[in-house]
């Protein structure tokens, strides 16, 4: 288990990481996202060694990660560190001797990442020929071609096209099954939402929020439900209990509507309503994304006069979310 407890860094009169405590466990994985700048690479450098703390520890295993510890990590930075002119087999083996690998083990585990990430017969070829997406994946490779016990990946999807996200997610979750513990940071946040067991939201180098992404839905989930009704637009005014946050035509005599309950109003009264006006083809919850969760817990803590308050869904909210699993449908 890896532990980070009251971890600070500052640079100045600037806190780049500021009290920051997590825990990532053996065979989880956990997103890390915030806004730039808000902290995620420091605290990456952090545990690797490569930047000292100010104040707070790295734990692995309950004693302070030293230098012996980070050789069973497995790192890959958001800039690319491989030797651009060495040839990718070459600089893989040379990488995992590195990290304490005997020769016999480490050619044969690169030849495997190789074979594993559609690479083997570019293993000839020097890293500045591939193209950018070929090597991301050669730079995975290196993160674990020593066999690690724990995966820091920042911004590890970058670059890579849907058929080399797929596979780079694949190799996550082999080891991960295997008990290999993985904090990865990543913008790309329906990425996260689908991979990682947790996640932890930072944002000026404090943790706004952090836990299971179900358990996050359900605490900031508000009382939002779609609606697709056979009635002209204006129908929901009738609904007391709530509020029409949006409305437009869907064609056909169809109308599309958010509307949000008061707390502690019965949803099947809206859906009477809804009844009563004409046929209702869809009725659900809305549960909020990712995306939404992290715009809301960063905008609440922002305190600059220019940052943006949300004060309705919009047309994309309202479409994003119609995915989502029905109440009730018709």
């Amino acid at each position: 288990m890896l532990e980070l407890r009251g971890v600070t860094k500052r640079y100045g009169d600037r806190v780049a990481v500021d009290d920051l405590s997590l825990t990532v466990s053996p065979g989880k994985m956990v997103g890390f996202v915030g806004t730039n700048g808000a902290g995620k690479t420091t605290t990456m450098r952090i545990i690797m060694g490569v930047l000292q703390q100010d104040v707070g520890q790295v734990l692995w295993r309950g004693a302070p990660a030293d230098a012996d510890a980070r050789r069973t990590f497995g790192y890959m930075p958001e800039e690319r560190g491989l030797y651009p002119k060495m040839r990718i087999r070459d600089q893989l083996i040379y990488l995992a001797k590195l990290r304490g690998t005997d020769p016999a083990r480490a050619t044969k585990a690169a030849d495997q990442l190789l074979a594993e990430f559609g690479l083997a017969e570019r293993a000839g070829d020097r890293v500045e020929q591939l193209s950018l997406g070929n090597q991301q994946r050669v730079q995975l490779a290196a993160a674990l071609v020593h066999d690690p016990e724990f995966l820091i990946l920042d911004e590890p999807f970058s670059g890579l096209d849907p058929v080399g996200v797929d596979a780079l997610a694949d190799s996550l979750h082999t080891r991960v099954s295997k008990g290999v513990g993985v904090l990865f940071s990543s913008h790309q946040l329906e990425l996260v939402e689908r991979l990682c067991d947790e996640v932890v939201i930072i944002q000026a180098g404090k943790i706004v929020a952090a836990g299971p992404v179900a358990e996050l839905r359900e605490k900031h989930q508000k009382r939002q439900f779609r609606l697709v009704v056979g009635a002209p637009a204006g129908w929901s005014a009738a609904v007391t209990a709530g509020r029409t946050i949006f409305e437009a035509s869907a064609g056909d005599g169809l109308t599309e509507t958010l509307v949000e309950l008061a707390d502690g109003a019965d949803s099947q009264v809206l859906l009477d309503a809804a009844r009563a006006r004409g046929p209702v083809l869809e009725f659900r919850r809305l549960t909020p994304t990712l995306a939404e969760l992290f715009r809301e817990a960063v905008t609440d803590t922002d305190d600059t006069p220019s940052s943006p308050t949300r004060t309705s869904t919009s047309w994309a909210d309202f479409s994003r979310n119609a995915a989502q699993t029905p109440e009730v449908s018709a």
